[in-house]
């Protein structure tokens, strides 16, 4: 008896089930229990990625309360109360705390009489260049701040100088200390260019500005920010042009 044409099509089909269920559960067999590891590494690394994130936030919230509790005891005047918490810090693999920790040693060092200690705990900040540039150039101010005194002026100008440039951020706190070493060599002209540069940028603190218009004005140079330009340079525009023609 002939096989009719739609049950060879379903007769077919069938096989073809068959036969691809028998070739999955022959890879289920063969390769079933690495899919299965697999599915539990993967699972246990977004465990443990989750986890870890946990307890770095956990840690970071923890750091910042032994910051906190540390600068205040500072505050307090409480040196001691503080240490151990600085300590702890200053070895944190996070560089913002570990940066706050040895500024806040050094601090404790210097208000309790330790200057060469406190210097030490600065340039340990400033050389150190797994940190941010900004971290190391106000660690290299405080630093050359505290033995000003015991310093030539040609170091200080040579340490400072890049930092006293117009548009640096540090152009108030270094170009002090570069135009006063500017003096100590008897060069008022260089000084006073810093002093003028320093009164004349408006992103520098209003207490050092004022210093340093004071010192430019002492030397004959004019710190003050020019406020005419603007009314000058309207001044030379078409009209200006004009009258010159006529009194020519």
């Amino acid at each position: 008896m002939a096989i009719k044409p739609q049950d060879a099509d379903t007769f077919l089909k069938e096989v073809d089930e068959e036969l691809r269920k028998e070739r999955l559960n022959q890879f289920v067999a063969r390769y079933g229990w690495w899919i299965f590891a697999a599915v539990l590494l993967v699972l246990a690394g977004i465990g443990g990625a989750l986890w870890w994130n946990n307890r770095q936030e956990a840690k970071a919230a923890e750091q910042g309360e032994a910051l906190i509790e540390a600068l205040d005891s500072i505050e307090n005047g409480n040196r001691n109360a503080a240490s151990p918490k600085i300590a702890q810090l200053a070895a944190s693999d996070t560089d913002g705390y570990r940066v706050a920790a040895l500024f806040a040693r050094a601090s404790n060092q210097a208000e309790a009489g330790q200057r060469p200690a406190a210097i030490a705990t600065l340039k340990s900040i400033a050389e150190d260049e797994g940190l941010a540039e900004p971290y190391r150039q106000a660690a290299l101010i405080r630093q050359t701040a505290l033995e000003y005194d015991q310093l030539q002026p040609q170091v200080v100008i040579r340490r400072l100088g890049p930092l006293a440039r117009a548009g640096q951020p540090w152009l108030g706190s270094a170009g002090e200390m570069v135009g006063m070493a500017h003096l100590k060599m008897r060069r008022p002209d260089l000084a006073g260019a810093v002093f003028q540069r320093i009164g004349r940028d408006e992103s520098v603190a209003p207490s050092i500005r004022t210093r340093a218009i004071q010192m430019a004005g002492s030397l004959g140079y004019d710190a003050m920010p020019d406020q005419n330009a603007g009314a000058a340079q309207a001044q030379s525009g078409p009209d200006s042009a004009a009258t010159r023609e006529k009194s020519e």
